[in-house]
């Protein structure tokens, strides 16, 4: 009887140690989805943070856009336009061309 009351123990005790493995395997295996949830979730969050701040400036662009359109299309909003690129004067206008001036050259002193 003893021999059966001491396999009955060693039973017991794989028993409880393959159920103690079995427990840590799901566990490990649990904490590793949810570190690639996190790490998925930082990513898209970053990837969010882009894209909106990539629809901001296409936001800005297009309003600079419009506000140009209904600029050139006053024909009063049209004239700086028209001077500017095409370079064409109106009848009793002038078009005058400023050359940036020259930068100064400092004249290095002799310290004797």
């Amino acid at each position: 009887m003893k021999r059966n009351a001491r396999a009955i123990g060693i039973l017991r005790l794989a028993g409880r140690l393959g159920v103690g493995a079995l427990s840590s395997l799901v566990f490990v295996l649990i904490a590793i989805q949810f570190a690639r949830i996190v790490r998925e979730n930082v990513a898209m969050a970053t990837n969010l943070s882009s894209i909106k701040s990539d629809v901001r400036a296409l936001q800005v662009r297009r309003r600079d856009q419009v506000r140009e359109i209904r600029r050139l299309a006053d024909p009063q909003g049209a004239i700086p336009e028209i001077h500017d690129r095409l370079k064409l004067v109106a009848p009793n206008e002038a078009i005058i061309f400023v050359k940036p001036a020259p930068p100064e050259r400092s004249v290095p002193t002799s310290n004797r």
